[in-house]
């Protein structure tokens, strides 16, 4: 198991590397996924727009991207990059902490790659459920906004 985290043109700030690890690992488990190879790559909203723009032709900010490279069914290979602006703009609408919304990015990439998605309402209802359910695992966390029912 390899997870990574890497810093593009911003400080992520993030602490509790080996537990958010252990977490993250917990996540995939629960879904009945292995993790091979993840990258987390935090990045300005500006960085995340030009590959927003150049991979997904989306001209939109965004607070994650994610990209599967998996090969294999149930394992998991794959790069999500979050910008570290949205982030924080994000923490301060929802009246969380920037702590909470990051785990909560970190989560929604990864169950990404566990195969949930959220284009329609009744998938982002799912995913809200989901990412609740993860960030409840996390150590002497609470979930931030509540849980979806």
């Amino acid at each position: 198991m390899a997870i990574h985290f890497f810093e593009e043109e911003i400080k992520s700030s993030l602490t509790e590397k080996r537990i958010i690890k252990q977490w993250l690992k917990q996540i995939a488990e629960r879904k009945e996924y292995k993790i091979q190879d993840l990258n987390y790559i935090f990045c300005s909203d500006e960085y995340l727009l030009e590959i927003n723009i150049q991979y997904l032709n989306h001209d939109t900010y965004t607070d994650i991207v994610t990209f599967d490279q998996s090969e294999y069914d149930n394992e998991i290979e794959g790069d999500i990059y979050i910008s570290i602006d949205r982030v924080k703009e994000n923490a301060a609408t929802l009246k969380t902490t920037y702590h909470q919304e990051l785990l909560r990015v970190l989560a929604h990439g990864l169950l990404h790659l566990c195969g949930l998605k959220d284009k329609t309402e009744k998938e982002k209802i799912e995913m809200r459920k989901e990412e609740d359910a993860a960030l409840s695992l996390f150590p002497q966390t609470t979930v931030p906004r509540g849980t979806v029912k």
